[in-house]
């Protein structure tokens, strides 16, 4: 081949044309030139370097860019060779990364204070803040002041097939190098990003608001069974009321009730009156409304006691139908990953959509979630019901009513300051040395939440992370609290794997389901923090079948929310009407083969209650995801010999590899189920002998 670039060969220029997919011709020709020169210019030992730069700039480079006499301008110019000054780069990259995307963090918290905090009456103005993505130009401007191409041009992009075979033999500056580069993928305009936020801000902020005012749910003979106040918010609160229940003599009224709620909010029946007000009475098995005869809350604001039946009109499936509609806008500005599905598994999670199915119908189809139901029904005495998913009592808190649990919690923590004055015993007793606990503590920040909890890290190591529960006028629940050491789990995580980590570009872990993995290390051992006895051996096995139990509940909750979001690429024009309608027979189908075989019910559409479905985006994966992946971390640490605390440090400063690559490197294993089902097989055999 000559040197000449005018007569490069017709072939080479199509190939490259393939490979530097997007770009026009006369850029893929201003390529390859450039890469004549570069080749001239440097040593041959950056000749992959700069092939591949040169592409990866040339794959993003608009017309808006400049014109090709540009582009060959920048790429030769900014290309650096391997030494000093690619290193030099490299410091300024991630310090300057750091800075940026960590203001725009605390930004962002303080823009959504009053959606997020219990603060007060949710403001108009309140909204219109949370709903301003303050760093959506960001990448647009950092592609048009070209720092984003000269990132692109000296760092590589990677692939999830490279990052997967070969990711545990790179080093910590390989990781960071592509974790640099994998900032500057894609180019989303600001205009669809700010799109994007503001369809989440609004189903965030209705899934905030959305409560039951429980003392007004009645039955149909007028009584009561909830008490006073009792406000709970969809789902987490409904849920975790229809759990705390198993340990009441009578509480299956309740659960029913409960559970008849959730059906109702599923199938968007719920009297549009009842929603979020105290100013009226509820049956919901006849679906009626009446005004009420007590008063034992404040109204929020707009409320009434007019209580016409007009069922709430789709609005849970209209907010989550707006999340899709927005995510879509960015389908054609991600064409390794076209659709939304595409990026929250190949992107966020870093794990293949098939794999996450593989792994949760494994759960699913084990003959152990049988056998376990056969043991369930036997320890409560009857048939099983749908909304024995949530079953508890394999736990030890199922010795210990929700009343002296809250009374406990409330006693101790009156106000979110009260929990952050105690974030350093908390510590000390899960196992992390004097000065750790304290340098984490200074490191949290307690709020008291709207919705039910949620943990917010932090982009600087200057910055704190925040930690949200929800708190009483009486102070905080046992819900809260148990939240309350979940986000305290996600929190040590953040700042460890900040704060003390060797590469800022590396902060985090692999994706959420690993950071809901840490919480559930935290979360198990709330009961022990609160000064409860610590489960002797027999009740570890009961807990091991508790796991099980809770991931195989958790995995269908995600095939119905994975299935709904292949339903609206397939229904692209779909109704909110429509989406409801096959969201509840999803929920079904998912119910009658995974779940109906050991319940003996069918067509029950509880998995679709969860409101991460609504707010969040195809989350819910991460939950049995980091079931399965804290099974494998508490395994390792029941292993291990000595205080917790060091060894979760070494873990959260691993950063964000491949999900693989932490866990080879974490634990020693691959992220797989085997190792729950054989230890809930071993606990199944050791809880069914007489």
């Amino acid at each position: 081949m000559t040197d000449s670039p005018s007569l490069i060969p017709a072939a080479l220029l199509l190939f490259l044309a393939a490979t530097v997919h997007g770009a026009t011709p006369d850029i893929v020709k201003a390529a390859a030139e450039a890469k004549q020169a570069l080749r001239a210019r440097h040593a041959e030992a950056d000749a992959a370097r700069i092939d591949r730069g040169v592409d990866q700039v040339a794959r993003l480079w608009r017309a808006e860019d400049g014109d090709a006499a540009a582009f060959e301008e920048l790429v030769t110019s900014e290309f650096l060779p391997s030494g000093d000054a690619l290193d030099g780069a490299f410091r300024r990259f991630e310090s300057a990364l750091e800075s940026v995307n960590g203001y725009f963090t605390s930004m962002i918290r303080d823009l959504r204070r009053g959606v997020d905090l219990d603060l007060g009456p949710v403001a108009s103005l309140d909204r219109r803040f949370a709903a301003w993505n303050a760093a959506s130009h960001v990448s647009d401007d950092l592609f048009e002041n070209k720092l984003a191409f000269v990132a692109l041009l000296n760092f590589p992009l990677t692939t999830l097939d490279e990052r997967m075979a070969k990711g545990m033999d790179w080093s910590r500056r390989q990781w960071a190098e592509t974790r640099l580069a994998g900032q500057f993928r894609t180019r989303v305009p600001a205009d669809v990003q700010a799109k994007i936020t503001a369809a989440y801000s609004a189903a965030d902020a209705y899934i905030n608001d959305y409560n039951v005012y429980m003392h007004h749910v009645v039955t149909a003979d007028g009584r009561r069974p909830f008490p006073a106040g009792l406000r709970l918010i969809s789902h987490w609160n409904l849920r975790d009321e229809l759990k705390a229940r198993y340990a009441d003599e009578d509480g299956i009224e309740k659960q029913r009730l409960i559970a008849k709620v959730m059906e109702r909010i599923v199938r968007q029946e719920i009297p549009a009156a009842v929603v979020n007000n105290p100013l009226v009475d509820w049956n919901p098995e006849t679906n009626t409304v009446t005004p009420s005869s007590v008063e034992d809350a404040e109204a929020p604001a707009g409320k009434s006691a007019d209580a016409r039946p007009d069922r709430e009109p789709d609005e849970r499936y209209r907010r989550w139908l707006g999340i899709f509609q927005a995510e879509r806008l960015a389908d054609p500005f991600t064409p390794d990953n076209p659709s939304h599905i595409a990026r929250r598994f190949s992107v966020n999670r870093e794990i293949p959509e098939a794999q996450v199915t593989a792994l949760l119908e494994s759960v699913l189809d084990s003959p152990l979630g049988g056998k376990i139901g056969t043991l369930i029904q036997a320890r409560l005495g009857r048939e099983l019901e749908p909304f024995d998913i949530w079953y508890v009592g394999f736990k030890p808190r199922g010795r210990h009513t929700e009343a002296d649990l809250d009374a406990m919690t409330k006693k101790r923590y009156p106000t979110p300051e009260a929990y952050a004055k105690d974030i350093p015993r908390l510590l000390r007793d899960l196992g992390f040395a004097e000065d750790r606990a304290r340098f984490l503590a200074e490191h949290i920040v307690v709020d008291p939440a709207r919705g039910a909890g949620h943990a917010m890290g932090a982009g600087r190591r200057d910055d704190s992370a925040h930690l949200r529960t929800r708190v009483g006028k009486d102070g905080m629940d046992y819900k809260g609290y148990n939240i309350a050491v979940h986000e305290m789990g996600h929190n040590v995580e953040q700042v460890f794997s900040l704060t003390t980590i060797d590469h800022t570009l590396l902060q985090g872990v692999p994706n959420t389901a690993f950071t809901e993995a840490l919480a559930f290390v935290f979360q198990a051992r709330d009961l022990e923090l609160l000064g409860l006895p610590k489960p002797e051996e027999k009740e570890q096995g009961l807990l091991v079948l508790d796991t099980f139990w809770q991931t195989r509940e958790i995995a269908g909750v995600a095939l119905v929310d994975m299935a709904a979001w292949r339903w609206l690429y397939d229904h692209p024009e779909a109704t909110s009407t429509q989406f409801r309608d096959a969201v509840v027979a999803i929920a079904r189908d998912v119910w009658n083969r995974h779940y109906a075989p050991i319940f003996g019910v069918k067509d029950v559409a509880l998995l679709a209650i969860y409101s991460h479905m609504v707010d969040a985006g195809l989350y819910t994966p991460d939950y049995p995801l980091g079931q399965l992946i804290a099974f494998q971390v508490k395994d390792h640490f029941r292993r291990r010999t000595g205080p917790m605390g060091p060894e979760f440090e070494r873990i959260c400063q691993l950063g964000a590899l491949t999900p693989d690559a932490w866990m080879g490197k974490a634990v020693g294993a691959p992220l797989s189920s085997e190792p729950l089902l054989q230890a809930a097989a071993t606990a199944y055999a050791a809880a069914a002998e007489p």
